[in-house]
């Protein structure tokens, strides 16, 4: 909406944000998986655009899945989306990069590859547990692979303000680490739900809303950052 060029890549086998945006996963004929597994197909040849303005996305597939186990004795195994991205992203200004939910090689491909981390952390207390185990991933890329690696911030998600446990957590995200807590939270609400299932950002889906609004207030905190 404010006009910058974005490609989206994803790199979850479960193929959740190209759906989002719209595309038909049956109609899906190249995906990353082609583009990780080295048969010679390039990043710009599987682009696709979206119905959004200003986005296009690089598509995944569950073939991600079986990719995944083969780069497990590929050289140079953590650095191939950062090969397969360089030289090839000028005509966009933002690259977004949307992980699985677990720290496979995916997720490590991901990190090397990016230059800012977003971490989204529920309001719960697993998902508390599970970020100090991102966080020492990340500091080991930042050391071993890409130094140029920086934690934007992280991103409260499935607020519930009613609830004391979702407060406390929040509370508690502010004042564990050192890590910027973005100010824009995201509320768990029915609309972030239907979104998905029509293949649009909330900000189209109900553009109204204000949760599509917390996403620009989003968007701007992150625009003020890089």
């Amino acid at each position: 909406e404010a006009g910058h060029r974005v490609l989206c890549i994803d790199m979850d086998p479960q193929a959740n944000l190209t759906a989002g945006l719209g595309i038909n996963l049956n109609s899906v004929e190249r995906s990353l998986a082609d583009v990780l597994a080295g048969s010679g197909i390039t990043l710009d040849q599987i682009v696709v655009s979206t119905s959004t303005p200003n986005i296009d996305v690089a598509p995944a597939s569950i073939d991600l899945a079986t990719t995944e186990a083969e780069l497990f004795t590929a050289i140079g195994r953590e650095q191939t989306l950062r090969d397969a991205i360089a030289g090839r992203v000028g005509r966009w200004e933002f690259v977004l990069i949307d992980c699985p939910p677990n720290l496979g090689l995916l997720t490590v491909n991901g990190l090397v590859a990016a230059t800012g981390v977003i971490i989204p952390v529920q309001t719960q207390y697993y998902a508390m547990k599970g970020l100090a185990n991102l966080v020492k991933v990340i500091n080991t890329i930042r050391v071993k692979l890409n130094p140029g690696l920086k934690v934007l911030g992280l991103l409260p998600t499935f607020y519930d303000g009613r609830t004391l446990l979702a407060r406390d957590m929040l509370d508690e995200l502010k004042v564990v680490g050192d890590h910027h807590v973005f100010d824009s939270i995201i509320r768990n609400t029915v609309k972030l739900g239907e979104a998905p299932l029509a293949g649009q950002p909330i900000t189209e889906y109900a553009g109204t809303s204000d949760i599509a609004d917390t996403y620009r207030d989003l968007a701007k905190e992150v625009l003020a950052l890089v």
